[in-house]
């Protein structure tokens, strides 16, 4: 009775997890094209050569520090929400979390290695990637769904809901 009344809850935060992996997916190729095409390429190789005479401890602190100053950047989103500045609030909001997720999966990225060599760490890691892995698993059935409604009749929706998403279709094909 329990699980049934929690299987949302644990769906909503799937949805969460997937969301954030997604993001650190379609981030790291952007950032690693922003790495390219500045001159982020020295910066990177620079940093690999220092991490590697680091320790793994020494080397989880790089991984940690560069995210905090993007801290106090969440806190103004939130004063802006409180301060009922909507527009300004959400922008601030993204935009420290695109770019707190570009920058951890750029450092990441340079410490992972020497990270994983840490035995706590590596099994964070991993317990972190089988998470993913049922995220996924949680969420694909109702993704399925929601494409085979889309697709399908329309079976459950109303009338009114199915003409509104024919429109929609119709006018993003005309579109092209």
């Amino acid at each position: 009775m329990l699980r049934r009344l929690l299987q949302p809850v644990w769906v909503l935060l799937a949805i969460i997890f997937l969301i954030e992996a997604w993001l650190w997916d379609h981030l790291e190729p952007i950032v690693a094209r922003v790495v390219a095409a500045v001159p982020l390429a020295r910066f990177k190789a620079w940093l690999t050569e220092r991490v590697d005479a680091l320790s793994p401890a020494m080397t989880l602190i790089v991984f940690a520090v560069p995210i905090i100053p993007l801290f106090p950047l969440k806190l103004v989103g939130l004063w802006l929400l409180t301060h009922e500045y909507w527009m300004s609030a959400v922008f601030t909001i993204l935009f420290a979390k695109l770019l707190g997720v570009g920058v951890t999966a750029f450092i990441f990225d340079v410490t992972r290695d020497k990270l994983l060599e840490m035995g706590w760490f590596e099994r964070l890691y991993e317990f972190i990637l089988k998470i993913r892995a049922k995220a996924t698993a949680l969420v694909e059935p109702i993704k399925l769904r929601i494409k085979e409604i889309l697709r399908g009749s329309g079976e459950g929706w109303s009338a009114r809901t199915l003409r509104l998403i024919q429109r929609f279709r119709k006018s993003v094909r005309e579109a092209r």
